[in-house]
């Protein structure tokens, strides 16, 4: 198996389920994106110390620089392909960056300003993720409006998944804990959601790899809003068997 592909197995398995679903030749265009996205997300979690978390993550912010410098890639098993995917695509520097910048949240405890904080957060992380990845798979710009509303719907149902490990960590991952405050996020992106799949249209058929990433998004945050009481106990989530058949049908469908 691919190196980054066990490596997605392991610390992101349902991106790379969803991978699973693509040409071999597209799973190798994703793969370094899904894995870099991995590494600046585990980074913050890595020690106690800020300033080693900070270092990790520049260390990522350094790579993207000399990828786009043109320098040899440094010794590090993402690195390498990174630095490939990211040159044939001409990606858009800014975006790792900015992926890169909205980590450091993760290592502080400081709570989101408000909910249009946490909304740029989500854009900085899953909807930069699906939009390089998109870019990465020659999806034109008349695609973004969706992409990116596919990818605040599924970025919040990771993020309310993720509530009471965040929580336990001494994160305050919500503006507002209270159930009709839930509810009303999670009822924003399934709205998120219903907009991006009435602009389906515009986006083509080769990135069906990258949208099944958020295959789980609706379920989630169905459940979130009809019962948000549940979110912080951890209760929100699908079953294995339920997820993975809703992955499939959605693959053999083509629609997202």
């Amino acid at each position: 198996m691919n190196d980054l592909a066990e490596k997605l197995r392991i610390g992101d398995p349902d991106r790379y389920a969803a991978t699973l679903a693509a040409p071999e030749d597209v799973r190798e265009q994703l793969w370094p994106l899904y894995a870099f996205n991995l590494e600046i997300a585990r980074a913050p979690w890595m020690t106690a110390e800020p300033m080693i978390a900070e270092m990790r993550l520049q260390f990522w912010a350094d790579v993207l620089d000399e990828i786009a410098e043109g320098k040899a890639p440094r010794a590090h098993e993402v690195a390498s392909p990174l630095a490939e995917v990211w040159r044939a695509a001409d990606l858009p520097l800014a975006l790792g960056h900015e992926m890169i910048a909205a980590r450091r949240w993760d290592i502080y405890r400081e709570p989101f300003a408000d909910d249009a904080a946490l909304e740029a957060h989500l854009n900085a992380t899953s909807g930069h993720l699906m939009w390089l990845g998109a870019l990465a798979l020659g999806v034109g710009p008349q695609a973004e409006a969706p992409l990116r509303d596919m990818g605040h719907a599924a970025g919040l149902a990771n993020w309310l998944l993720a509530v009471p490990r965040l929580e336990a960590a001494g994160r305050i991952p919500l503006v507002d804990g209270r159930d009709n405050a839930v509810a009303a996020l999670a009822q924003a992106g399934l709205m998120r959601l219903k907009r991006a799949r009435a602009h389906r249209a515009k986006v083509p058929a080769r990135a069906l790899p990258v949208m099944l990433t958020g295959w789980q998004a609706g379920a989630i945050l169905t459940t979130a809003a009809k019962t948000p009481h549940l979110v912080q106990a951890g209760g929100i989530k699908s079953s294995e068997f339920k997820r993975r058949g809703s992955l499939l049908l959605r693959a053999l469908s083509g629609r997202w």
